[in-house]
């Protein structure tokens, strides 16, 4: 594997973390908490390679511009920027979340996972967009 290869792992980890994220969320819908356990155990951790992934790529590819012209580049930024930001804000909630779940503080747990889940799913499947859109288009 090179650096070249990173974008395409980093999209990959992205649409895994998406789907422990989904199958953590039924699980805990159907009451199986120690299996949502796993799978939101699983996401953060599959999301800690893709950060690690994603700043070893960046530090030795710099930034990449995304060569698209019209209203393809409308598009492309407005999924960017969100995602960027909110990729940036997503992390203290992420910990705060799994943190209250580790330590079986559940009602508090569940009050910021409200938030978190739908943010974290966000971010995961725009990586994704995005990925596809500055790599694959």
């Amino acid at each position: 594997m090179t650096v070249t290869d990173l974008p395409a792992l980093n999209a990959t980890l992205n649409l895994i973390s998406t789907c422990l994220l989904v199958t953590g969320w039924v699980l805990i819908k159907r009451g199986e908490r120690q299996k949502h356990r796993y799978c939101m155990i699983g996401a953060l951790i599959v999301s800690a390679l893709f950060l690690t992934s994603y700043v070893i790529y960046h530090w030795q590819v710099g930034s990449v511009p995304f060569t698209g012209t019209g209203w393809i580049r409308v598009v492309y930024f407005s999924v960017l920027i969100p995602h960027v930001t909110l990729a940036a804000a997503i992390v203290p909630p992420v910990l705060i979340t799994a943190s209250r779940g580790l330590s079986a503080k559940y009602d508090s747990h569940r009050r910021i996972a409200r938030w978190t889940l739908p943010l974290w799913l966000y971010v995961s499947v725009t990586g994704v967009i995005v990925y596809l859109m500055l790599y694959q288009m």
